[in-house]
């Protein structure tokens, strides 16, 4: 999706779904300034993007049995991507967790203010993570433990620009 981001300029989030800090993020936080609280919601944005990478990984797997070495999927990167914006028109989701929202439109590389990619050896606990991520959301704690292994690895700060040559290097 990062690949494509950069090719078109612009990105479409899976079922328009995003993180944001919400009035509900806000309520259901006693304490924590905007900084915290982008924090959590990309904390959930960050999570939704181990459910992406168990997509991928199925898909992967159709692609192997096709034998074909040379699509992109064939040596998969397991590291967790958010990307943070600034998207006006933002609908709440309230049937959903509280950071969850709706966008409008497409988020376009101008809306970008950073994007944030695991480092490499945050990869073996991601791919652990993305095994057990259903799990985890159905209350497994055992499942829950697995996550926070990968949820313990920060992820990093990139400029917008940066990212055609974080891909190169992935």
């Amino acid at each position: 999706m990062l690949r494509e981001l950069v090719a078109d300029r612009e990105i479409r989030a899976i079922n328009d779904t995003a993180f944001a800090v919400t009035p509900t993020l806000r309520e259901a936080y006693a304490s924590g300034d905007d900084d915290e609280l982008a924090e959590v919601a990309m904390g959930e944005a960050a999570r939704a993007s181990l459910r992406l990478l168990a997509e991928d990984r199925e898909a992967a797997a159709v692609r192997a049995d096709e034998d074909d070495p040379e699509h992109p999927y064939s040596s998969p990167v397991y590291r967790r991507a958010v990307i943070a914006a600034d998207v006006p028109g933002a609908t709440l989701r309230p049937d959903l967790d509280d950071a969850v929202v709706r966008l409008s439109a497409a988020v376009t590389y101008q809306q970008i203010a950073s994007v944030h990619v695991d480092l490499a050896e945050a990869e073996p606990a991601v791919a652990k993570a993305v095994d057990v991520v259903d799990a985890a959301d159905l209350g497994d704690e055992d499942a829950e433990f697995v996550l926070g292994d990968a949820e313990d690895h920060q992820l990093a700060w990139y400029a917008t620009q940066e990212l055609p040559f974080l891909l190169e290097l992935m």
